[in-house]
């Protein structure tokens, strides 16, 4: 329910005789309920789910630390791989391979 839905709602309450005060205060324990619901369906609902929200958000920051640091890696062995092959055709051009023997 989106909040302009909600507040239509409470002023039609308001204009056929609620009180505002409480009409608000369905609002509130309705929202709050509803994230409860949300929580438990979501096995967040113990008091460890906080603990376990934040080991979840440390391995989710320590994999994308190792992910970014595995491109880099690649990467840089990639432009090495690539480096050393242009240094192999410019000596094979250049005549620099016959000079070994």
């Amino acid at each position: 329910m989106n909040s302009g839905l909600l507040a239509q709602l409470i002023a039609q309450g308001a204009a056929e005789g609620a009180d505002l005060a409480t009409l608000r205060a369905i609002a509130e324990e309705a929202g709050e309920l509803g994230a409860s619901r949300a929580l438990t369906r979501l096995g967040l609902d113990d008091p460890q789910a906080a603990k376990d929200m934040g080991e979840l958000r440390e391995l989710l920051g320590a994999w994308r630390d190792a992910k970014r640091s595995a491109v880099k890696a690649v990467a840089g062995w990639v432009v090495r791989m690539l480096l050393a092959l242009v240094v192999v055709g410019l000596a094979v051009k250049l005549g620099f391979w016959g000079l070994g023997k």
